[in-house]
């Protein structure tokens, strides 16, 4: 496994934009699929980007959000525009660095390292 620790969440207005961070840390950051989940109140955790050798989105956030990485640092990004209130959540990033099923993971099963989470609120 990995450590993982995200940072960049916060309080925006509707229609802003937050780039949240995920560092990563233990093992060749390089070689891992990775992702980001959130998670509303009451609601189960969702998918909503991946990264491996493809890039891909959940379509509620497709157009709106993009995610990169930078292997150097160590460090996963997303980057989040035109954010909505139904954005609002606590965003996890997570890696899967045993192995995973296909080109684009994105089932929490596939994961097998996460991080803390950190809130992000979008306001009306």
């Amino acid at each position: 496994q990995v450590q993982l620790v995200e940072s960049g969440g916060g309080l925006v207005q509707a229609g802003g934009s937050l780039r949240l961070s995920c560092a990563a840390s233990g093992r060749t950051f390089s070689s891992f699929a990775m992702g980001w989940f959130r998670q509303a109140p009451g609601k189960a955790r969702e998918f909503v980007a991946g990264i491996t050798w493809l890039i891909y989105y959940a379509d509620s956030v497709k157009g709106r959000f993009t995610i990169s990485r930078d292997n150097a640092k160590s460090t996963l990004y997303l980057q989040m525009n035109s954010l909505k209130p139904e954005d609002t959540a606590v965003y996890y990033c997570a890696a899967a660095t045993i192995g995973y099923a296909g080109n684009s993971p994105r089932s929490e099963t596939d994961f097998d390292s996460w991080g803390q989470g950190t809130q992000v609120t979008v306001s009306s």
